[in-house]
Formats: C-alpha cells, sequence, structure tokens
C-alpha cells in the first residue's frame, strides 16, 4: 500500500519524511538488512515514534512527501532552503489591448506565459527591446482605465495610445502576434511577415509604415544575432547537475530554451548523508514543487528513484506529456556535461571560500587571544534619539557569513532615557537570560561602557567563559577626545585588558569586525525608524475603541484639522456617519483625556 512516513525524535520533532510504494516493506528495512544506504544507522538511532499516511496512489505520496517535507523542514531530508520563483513573462488576450507583465508565479488563469528567465536583468532587457520594436502598452490596468489624454510613452514612440482610442484592436492585435512570434522562438516566420508587410507598405505608397517595419526587422536581426544557439533539434529543457565532495553537494539547473541557452540557477550547496541519486530525486521533485514552468524534457545525469511517478507529475502539472531524458550521446549529454562542469566549479569556489573563512576566523581568535575559533558570532547595537523609540538589534554571524534566520529585535523595556550603556544592560540580558545556544563571541557596538554593561550581564547570569569585545569608533588622535577632524579608528576592547586593541586598518580580521558591526548598525537603525515613523504618524483616534480605519477617515475628513477636531463639542461628532452618541462620548472623552 503507498503512503508516506513521518519519523520523529523523543522530543515529538520530525526528522525525515519519506515515502514508498510499499510502506510496511520500506519501513521494515530501516530496522533490518534490506537498506544499505549509509546514512540509514545512524538516522535509526534518532527514531522515537512513526506515523503513516496512507495514499490510494504513487503520485499521491510523492505529492504529499514534497508538502510534508515544505512544512515540516525535517533535519535528515534534502530540503531545498530557497524557494526563489523565476520570472515569466504573462500576457492576457483576453483584455482588449494586451501588455506583457512581469511575474514571479505560473497560475493557470487562461494567461499565456514565457520564461523562465534566471536573471532579471536578461528578463528586463528582452522587454525593452520588445517595447521599442513593438510599441505596446506598458501602463497598469488602473492607469490604462483612468487615463484620458496620452502618456510620454506615447510622446516619443515607444506606445501607439490605445488608453485614448489612437489606434483600433485589430491593428494593436497585428502588433502583439509580432511580439508573440519573437517570444516563441519563430524569429524566421516573423521576418518573413515583416518584410511582405513592409513591401506592401512600400507599394502602397506608405512610407511612413514601410520604414517603420524595416527599424522593426533590422532590430529583430541584431538581437538574433546576440543569441548563442545551441542546437535547433533541442527542445525546450531543464538540465540538472548534482557535483559533490564529501558531504557536500552543489545543485544546478541549466535552461534551454528555443534552441538556445536561456540561462541557469544555481541552488544553495548543503551537506547530506543521502546517497547522490536520492539526492537528484529529491532535488527535483522539491524543485518542481511550486508554481515553477515546467519544460518539455527533464534531463538528468543518472535514473531516479520513482522516476515514471515523477515524469507522470510534471506531465499532470504541464498538461502536456514531459519526459525524463538520461542523455548517453549527442547534443543533449555535452549540454550535461556543461551543467556538470558549472556545478563543479561553483562547489569548488564555495569550498575554497570556506576554507578561507575558517582561516581568517581563526586568524582572528589569536588576534584577539579568545579561547577557541568564533564560528558563530553574534554583535549587539542599540539605535535611539534623546531616549525615544529606543531599540536593540542583535546579527548573528555563522563561519563569517551572515545567518539571518538568527537576527533578533529588542524594544527597550525600561525607562527611556540616553543611558545607552543600561540600554545595552537589558538587551544583553534578555538575549541571553533564556535557553538556547551561546555563540563563541559576543561583539558590542561601544566602547569601554558598553563591554562593562556586556561583563555585567554574565556576571549576573552566572555566564563564565565567553568570548566578549567592543568595537568603538573614536578619534586617531585621543588628545582630542570629542573632536573627529584627524580622522577616526575602530578600537577593539577585551575584558580585564587595559590597553585598546588597534588592527592594522584593512586587515581581514579588522573588516570582519566592522563588517557585523555595521551590520548589527543597519538592522538597529532600520527597526527605530520604523517605530518612529509609526508613532510620528500616529492619530489620536487610533487608541479609541470602536474607530477603525474607516471611521477615523471619516472623521479627520469632517473636522478637516486636529486642533478643529480637539476643541469640537461632543455632539459634533454625531455628525459624522456611522458615529453614535455613545461612541461620540467615548472619542470625546478620551481626547479630553489624553489633553489632560
Amino acid at each position: 500500500m503507498p503512503g508516506v512516513y513521518i519519523m520523529k525524535d523523543r522530543g515529538g520533532q520530525v526528522i525525515y519524511v519519506g515515502k514508498a510504494k510499499d510502506l510496511r516493506s520500506r519501513v521494515r528495512s530501516y530496522f533490518g538488512e534490506g537498506d544499505s544506504r549509509p546514512m540509514i544507522p545512524y538516522l535509526v538511532t534518532k527514531i522515537s515514534d512513526i506515523e503513516f499516511m496512507v495514499t490510494r496512489t504513487d503520485k499521491e505520496a510523492l505529492i504529499l512527501e514534497n508538502t510534508l517535507i515544505k512544512r515540516y523542514k525535517p533535519r535528515y531530508n534534502v530540503n531545498l532552503k530557497d524557494d526563489k520563483n523565476f520570472y515569466v513573462i504573462r500576457m492576457d488576450s483576453r483584455t482588449p489591448f494586451p501588455r506583457f507583465e512581469l511575474v514571479r508565479r505560473m497560475k493557470q488563469d487562461g494567461a499565456r506565459y514565457f520564461g523562465p528567465y534566471s536573471s532579471s536583468a536578461s528578463v528586463k532587457e528582452t522587454l525593452r527591446f520588445l517595447h521599442q520594436a513593438v510599441p505596446l502598452r506598458t501602463c497598469k490596468e488602473r492607469h490604462f482605465i483612468q487615463r484620458r489624454r496620452p502618456c510620454m510613452e506615447f510622446q516619443i514612440g515607444r506606445c501607439l495610445g490605445p488608453c485614448c482610442g489612437r489606434v483600433a484592436e485589430e491593428d494593436y492585435r497585428e502588433l502583439l502576434q509580432d511580439a508573440l512570434l519573437f517570444l516563441e522562438g519563430k524569429s524566421a516566420r516573423l521576418l518573413g511577415d515583416l518584410r511582405r508587410r513592409m513591401a506592401v507598405a512600400a507599394e502602397a505608397l506608405e512610407y511612413e509604415r514601410a520604414a517603420s517595419l524595416r527599424d522593426r526587422i533590422a532590430a529583430i536581426e541584431v538581437t538574433l544575432e546576440k543569441q548563442r544557439v545551441v542546437a535547433p533539434s533541442v527542445s525546450d529543457c531543464d538540465i540538472f547537475a548534482v557535483s559533490r565532495n564529501g558531504a557536500r553537494v552543489q545543485p544546478l539547473v541549466l535552461f534551454v530554451r528555443r534552441g538556445a541557452i536561456a540561462g541557469q540557477y544555481s541552488m544553495p550547496s548543503f551537506s547530506t548523508r543521502e546517497e547522490t541519486t536520492d539526492v537528484a530525486a529529491a532535488i527535483l521533485k522539491q524543485y518542481y514543487h511550486g508554481d515553477r514552468p515546467v519544460p518539455d524534457e527533464v534531463i538528468l545525469p543518472h535514473s531516479v528513484e520513482d522516476g515514471p511517478v515523477i515524469a507522470e507529475w510534471l506531465s499532470e502539472k504541464k498538461k502536456k506529456r514531459v519526459s525524463l531524458v538520461i542523455p548517453k550521446r549527442g547534443r543533449k549529454l555535452e549540454l550535461l556535461r556543461m551543467a556538470m562542469d558549472n556545478a563543479a566549479a561553483l562547489l569548488g569556489k564555495e569550498t575554497n571560500e570556506e576554507d578561507n573563512r575558517t582561516s581568517l576566523l581563526e586568524q582572528l581568535a589569536r588576534l584577539l587571544d579568545l579561547k577557541g575559533t568564533p564560528r558563530r558570532m553574534e554583535c549587539f547595537d542599540i539605535s535611539t534619539l534623546a531616549g525615544q523609540s529606543s531599540v536593540g538589534s542583535c546579527v548573528a554571524f555563522s563561519g563569517g557569513m551572515p545567518d539571518k534566520e538568527r537576527y533578533r529585535r529588542y524594544r527597550i523595556r525600561t525607562k527611556e532615557s540616553l543611558d545607552d550603556c543600561a540600554m545595552m544592560y537589558e538587551v544583553l540580558r534578555r538575549r541571553f537570560s533564556g535557553p538556547g545556544e551561546r555563540p563563541d563571541l559576543v561583539v558590542v557596538d561601544g566602547g569601554r561602557g558598553q563591554l562593562n554593561a556586556a561583563v555585567r550581564v554574565f556576571r549576573d547570569l552566572g555566564i563564565e567563559r565567553q568570548n566578549l569585545v567592543g568595537i568603538a569608533k573614536e578619534p586617531r588622535d585621543r588628545r582630542t577626545k570629542t573632536s573627529m577632524d584627524a580622522g577616526t579608528v575602530d578600537r577593539i576592547y577585551r575584558p580585564g585588558r587595559k590597553n585598546a586593541i588597534v588592527l592594522p586598518p584593512g586587515s581581514p580580521a579588522l573588516l570582519l569586525l566592522q563588517r557585523i558591526r555595521d551590520e548589527a548598525h543597519r538592522f538597529a537603525v532600520a527597526y527605530h525608524r520604523r517605530l518612529k515613523e509609526r508613532k510620528d504618524f500616529s492619530s489620536l483616534l487610533d487608541a479609541v475603541p470602536g474607530v477603525g480605519p474607516s471611521k477615523k477617515k471619516a472623521i479627520l475628513r469632517h473636522f478637516k484639522s486636529m486642533d478643529i477636531l480637539r476643541n469640537a463639542a461632543e455632539s459634533r461628532f454625531s455628525e459624522v456617519p456611522g458615529v453614535g452618541p455613545a461612541l461620540a462620548a467615548l472619542i470625546y472623552e478620551h481626547l479630553h483625556r489624553r489633553e489632560g
């Protein structure tokens, strides 16, 4: 019986989700000798409970497996972290004067879609060319409906002004058909049609129209010369490649559209104990789980488990037959090798960069005399303006790179003041009071005052052996103290050390500390501005029970200004539509209580 099994640990956390044609046989293989995958013995030691969900078909099990992996993000499943949807060009021919628009999701809405485009620059360049060669409208529907006179696009010859009736619908449809032929890759047919229409226009002495068609032909020919044709016989396909170095895996997808390479997409690399064939199958299923466009063929480096089921599922999504192809010779094999080479190059580059970052962290530990290598770092900063809307920020770096899932923001709870050190104490105490993994290094933005506040936090909480530094931008010449005319330098302070550490300007270790400090500052300032704007643009009516956005808007429109509102008699509030005597009394009482 087909279905899905969900494995949990002792804490009830889902650690693995799998599917099987025969649930009983598959689960028994985990605890016997039927499964030779190297990760299985390790996984079995973590399992405390197994749940089952029976499905009617293998395809239903595949879809359910994908859904549960996305929902639970199990630790031991291959889980693509990047759900990026590529740009596609959408055109709805059911509207009187259709336009091309960029979207990230394909819907079953009757519109036509072209793509995908892995680069936003490439798809915008395509649209820019289309609008130059074929003057279709670009305005959104609301602007198109409301416009009473042609816009600037009409004035410069980039639009025919359908919003104001400057072009007949049949003439507009003819232009639209030209654009569709170009996007469909039928360039030879398009150029033939344009040349015939140019000749007809010239014979009819319509020289202006003939010149416009001539310019369009020239623009299309120049664009086609820039496109690198792979092989006209290669249908639209996605080529999947997986490069591996130990446990580290780098997936990559190469797009071929209309016989030309349309781009490639490198997914984030990850570590796994799964076999490469299982990794490829998992990537394939998760990649097409959303609204990504499905091509006619999917080229793979090797066969995958449940290949026929996956092909059936993709065919259903596309509403057309989709083939999984493992090439043995010819142009498709060359394209697959190209994709594999690119994936290997990316993995090699990432491995080198990771080794360099590890070396840098070890160097930072030596320069600052830290206890261990600071692979996990957290930096804290305070943002305030005269004690108002004060906030704190915590940014995290893992392996020398930002780890945005661990970023945190804090609204200062203590009485607002100008005591930056007291606010730093509050934020750090809130961060480290509860359970949770501590970083290898804590960085505070500030000098000795902020550093001493951090020391008090760890002493009060009984936390020992915590690496801690403060980084402060100070005058280069200490004698000037408050003057920055002589320039500034970043000094690093360590607990129990009298003199500050000054790293060489531009050194990699200093640049890393500056980067995490600047990121904490940016994160804090952004949150501070958001709270301040919310406070500045709030109204006295926001806190009145029963007054929502629509009633607030009606009240402000009726009284014209806040001064008139404050001085209005209680009876005048009942003049506003939707405000009865009880609500009028509540508003009047609230305004005068706030004033008092």
